[in-house]
């Protein structure tokens, strides 16, 4: 009794010893509900894929809640080995000096297979520097697309199989559908900063500031109050006052998704990555998926759409051990694999040529028709510096004075080329802010 006891003993004590051995990779990030747990299902299963790293995640909040937290973790030199940073903080990442360990310095001290030309081009091309190295990791990207209720089109008298390409006929379909009573409301949309003005330009091949949209570096002035950007707001506020158009909210629009989960919407314009939660909450009406609408007179062949999401950082301030064990995380989370099953489980894009390629050839795309309508409207064409994408500092801040203009001008308070110039005004002086804090 007592040598087995020893035994058994010595093995826990062996067990708790090769556990306290692995380098921990704290991994803050944004993502709750069902993404979360996707993400923490992916730690779980790099953390058992080997035995010399274990990555921590923990859940920081809102995007714009994990980038503050990771500032002040930072500067408190607290700061976790990988954050989550979405899309619009690339900006203020790059002006961070000493705060970040680019990947691609990263990949390539550890050894680890590092290819820029493995990822899609609409990707790397946003988050790398003039020189072309990329930044940080693209794990999360999206790009915003329309969906809209089948049954409803059918009921009055559309095709369900048809959306509406242009804005004219997201106008005349609508009317059609609230006459019929089909539903009460034409349309929806969550993010009116990032679906209704930034991917509008770009689409439009209007530019959202000068210096190739901020590619170009500081000093950079805000452009979008000119004659399209005018003319959309100018409808969505004459749509909204006809009940053709509901405003969803601020930032993200969290009412957004209600409308048209309970069938008051037809038509919901929002992230690719609210695929699978709309999948999962417009249980009684069938829903297609189109790319986002765009207005004939302005451009024949609209542009790409341009990226969102997020990507993950390494910071600064740890241990070669850490570096190591982050850029093994990374190798396991460019793995085609991988990478197509949280594509395919989420509606993210397939940030890897090999993860889409993998996603054909398993048929994933013929089964669920509509999946790769991201993709393709992303990499439709050339991207033109109006249709890159747009990088400014402080660009949440900037979202913010959009959000605050837009209500303005659903108020009445002011038509669209006073919001829309009061935006560029109160934008202009967050980036002299910025350039000022960071010279």
């Amino acid at each position: 009794m007592f040598k087995t006891l020893s035994i058994a003993t010595f093995a826990a004590a062996m067990s708790a010893s090769s556990a306290l051995a692995a380098t921990e990779i704290s991994w803050w990030h944004a993502m709750d509900a069902q993404l979360g747990q996707k993400l923490e299902a992916i730690a779980e299963a790099f953390n058992k894929s080997q035995s010399e790293y274990k990555v921590v995640p923990t859940y920081k909040g809102s995007y714009p809640e994990t980038l503050t937290s990771a500032i002040a973790a930072f500067r408190a030199k607290e700061q976790p080995a990988i954050v989550q940073v979405f899309e619009v903080g690339t900006g203020t990442m790059m002006a961070a000096k000493g705060a970040v360990k680019p990947v691609y310095e990263l990949m390539t001290e550890a050894g680890e297979p590092w290819e820029a030309s493995a990822f899609l081009a609409p990707v790397t091309g946003y988050y790398s520097d003039t020189e072309g190295n990329i930044l940080s990791l693209p794990f999360n990207s999206s790009t915003p697309i329309m969906y809209y209720n089948k049954d409803a089109f059918e009921k009055a008298g559309l095709d369900p199989e048809t959306a509406p390409k242009t804005w004219a006929e997201v106008e005349e379909f609508s009317k059609k559908i609230m006459d019929s009573g089909a539903a009460k409301c034409g349309f929806t949309s969550g993010w009116i900063s990032w679906v209704q003005l930034e991917n509008l330009s770009a689409i439009h091949d209007q530019p959202y500031g000068t210096m190739e949209n901020g590619f170009g570096g500081l000093g950079t002035e805000f452009t979008f109050n000119d004659d399209v950007q005018v003319k959309h707001w100018s409808n969505l506020k004459k749509w909204a006052d006809a009940g053709i158009f509901q405003y969803g909210g601020p930032v993200g629009g969290a009412d957004a998704p209600a409308k048209f989960y309970s069938g008051e919407c037809a038509i919901y314009m929002n992230s690719s990555a609210s695929r699978a939660g709309v999948i999962a909450n417009a249980k009684d009406f069938e829903v297609g998926f189109a790319p986002l609408p765009y207005y004939e007179d302005v451009i024949a062949e609209p542009k790409n759409s341009i990226i969102g999401g997020a990507t993950l950082w390494a910071l600064a301030g740890h241990s070669d051990d850490v570096y190591q064990g982050i850029a093994k995380f990374f190798t396991y989370l460019s793995q085609p694999e991988v990478q197509a099953d949280w594509h395919q489980a989420t509606g993210y894009l397939p940030i890897t040529n090999a993860a889409f390629d993998l996603g054909q050839e398993q048929g994933y795309y013929e089964q669920n028709p509509g999946s790769d309508v991201a993709i393709k409207q992303i990499t439709r064409g050339t991207p033109t510096p109006n249709s890159k994408g747009v990088r400014f500092g402080n660009l949440t801040q900037v979202r913010n004075v959009v959000d605050e203009q837009f209500e303005a001008l659903l108020a009445g308070q002011k038509d669209a080329q006073q919001a829309l110039d009061d935006a560029v005004a109160g934008g202009n002086q967050i980036l002299r802010d910025f350039e000022a804090a960071n010279k």
